[in-house]
């Protein structure tokens, strides 16, 4: 049987006979010897110390600062402190939101061992490995004959 290639990536190459997650050092799996393949959604970090910074306090601290210097400034200085005091926390809390993003995984028994075949916080990426792992499995599956038929 010929060797067939279903993804080849930086990250992960999937073939009929092995799966490769290119990491250092490489983790270099046999197709047939994987069961129970499965995709685990890791949770955020937030979700489970809850350490993460609410919008609200942030914005509310900053339009409490705006209020406490309206005496002090003129209006056009007014408003640039305004902006900047919604606009900073704003922008800070998205850039630490998108820095804890999502991790997928897939996890599998390989030779009888817990084991994690693949992560990424790609969605796209992801679902394009496991796609081809599924394949691979499936295809490993089926023992031909010559002819086409299935053999027992």
């Amino acid at each position: 049987m010929r060797k067939r290639t279903y993804y080849r990536g930086p990250d992960a190459v999937v073939t009929s006979e092995l799966f490769v997650w290119r990491t250092t050092p490489p983790k270099i799996f046999a197709i047939r010897e994987l069961n129970n393949v499965g995709i685990v959604r890791c949770p955020l970090r937030d979700e489970i110390d809850h350490t993460r910074p609410h919008s609200a306090n942030a914005i509310g601290g900053s339009v409490v600062l705006a209020v406490a210097l309206w005496p002090s400034l003129d209006t056009s200085t007014l408003i640039v402190v305004v902006f900047l005091a919604v606009a900073v926390p704003a922008l800070a809390l998205t850039a630490f939101r998108r820095s804890r993003l999502r991790i997928w995984e897939l996890h599998a028994t390989y030779r009888g061992v817990e084991v994690i075949l693949y992560a990424s916080n790609d969605v796209r990426v992801f679902n394009q490995v496991s796609r081809a792992l599924r394949r691979a499995m499936e295809d490993s599956d089926q023992h031909t004959d010559w002819n086409g038929e299935v053999a027992a």
